[in-house]
């Protein structure tokens, strides 16, 4: 894995470029995320109509594949890549848990940690962990981390960054595959511990970072205090990744402490909702909605409002979705329960996705970032403001 920063705008927000093998991805960019390594609803013969090659680099989850082949299987065909034909694709390899905070169990903790798998709750021992990724051989991969929700306290805290550099630790020492390794940093929303482990992932033999522990009930304000302690001791050489931070003025406010590559699961629980994204791209005045279920983000394709609608989701989008079908065809999928819909919603949602993260690119290239962040946000709260009293 190669990383080199390109840009910097007048704070912390940067571009870089991301080499991995083949693979080349400009940052800051989106991680597809991926059920078993393929997009939830894209097959693989529709991959190629998502923007290339920012649609290269896929996030999926090791304990996925907890039911199925096996990861013996999986090394036996020669890894991820190999066994789903992605070779001009990038794979992260990252694992979170589906629960916020479950009750402690000492004896076992020092051992292995407890996620939440397709077949039941599960220990997963460095070890056992390690042996998924040395048999799936992603291009990168973040260690095992125990994250922790903003309610906790700070003996609780402290006790998750003390297992999260053991498991990295041990990680490191069983590590056979040639991925790069993200360090993970936690410590919920203890500015003293996410110092701390911020401090001692930096000094381990890593290629880059992976911050957890966002996304679990804190602020806005407390999550820039922590991304910016994070950040104070984190090298620049080296690239960033986060989970947990998903909406776009969430996005934002990551790249402007620095972080530089973002998974999360966004894209899928808008299609699950039958939302498509709409905001504009090149920074003109967002378009207030009616009662359709807009949220100036989004639309609500099920709202019977677009029921005649014969106009694509935006007009000028140049995916598939948009260039082929209206916002009334996709109404009629949706009431139907055609999951057709589902494809053409994860084609579009994406593609639009990425368009953001590309324009958040031009804008830190062009010394702008912070006037782009600034003018969405401001925007966004307007249209909240404005539409408070007709929700109410």
């Amino acid at each position: 894995m190669n990383f080199a920063v390109k840009s910097c705008g007048n704070g912390r927000a940067r571009t870089g470029v991301l080499q991995l093998g083949n693979v080349v991805i400009d940052t800051p960019a989106l991680l597809i995320s991926t059920r078993k390594g393929l997009p939830h609803f894209i097959s693989p013969d529709l991959l190629p109509t998502l923007p290339s090659p920012d649609a290269h680099l896929l996030q999926f989850s090791p304990l996925h594949f907890i039911e199925g082949i096996s990861p013996k299987t999986i090394s036996s065909i020669g890894g991820l890549h190999q066994m789903l034909g992605l070779h001009e694709y990038g794979f992260s390899a990252v694992v979170r848990d589906s629960i916020a905070c479950i009750p402690e169990h000492k004896s076992t903790n020092k051992a292995g940690a407890s996620f939440e798998t397709p077949s039941g709750r599960r220990l997963i021992t460095p070890l056992e962990y390690m042996e998924m990724i040395s048999c799936m051989k992603p291009s990168l991969w973040a260690s095992l981390a125990d994250e922790v929700p903003a309610w906790v306290s700070e003996k609780r805290n402290r006790t998750s960054v003390d297992r999260t550099l053991r498991w990295l630790d041990s990680c490191l020492k069983i590590s056979s595959t040639g991925g790069a390794v993200f360090g993970t940093i936690v410590g919920g929303c203890s500015v003293k511990e996410r110092q701390r482990c911020a401090e001692e992932v930096a000094m381990r033999n890593v290629s880059g970072y992976w911050i957890g522990g966002f996304g679990l009930g804190e602020s806005m304000d407390d999550r820039s205090t922590l991304l910016n302690a994070i950040m104070d001791n984190l090298p620049d050489e080296k690239p960033r990744q986060i989970s947990g931070l998903e909406l776009p003025e969430e996005v934002l406010q990551g790249i402007a402490a620095g972080v530089d590559l973002f998974d999360s699961s966004y894209i899928y629980h808008l299609i699950q909702g039958g939302f498509a994204l709409t905001f504009p791209l090149d920074g003109t005045k967002m378009i207030m909605d009616d009662d359709s279920g807009s949220n100036q983000i989004k639309i609500n394709l099920k709202a019977t409002i677009y029921r005649k609608d014969t106009s694509p989701i935006v007009d000028g989008c140049s995916c598939y979705t948009c260039q082929n079908h209206t916002k009334a065809y996709l109404n009629h999928l949706l009431n139907v329960h055609e999951m057709l819909v589902q494809t053409l919603l994860e084609i579009h949602n994406t593609h639009h996705y990425l368009g953001f993260f590309r324009r958040i690119r031009e804008a830190i290239k062009e010394g702008k970032f912070e006037q782009f962040r600034q003018k969405f946000i401001q925007q966004r709260r307007n249209h909240l403001i404005a539409a408070a009293p007709a929700n109410g």
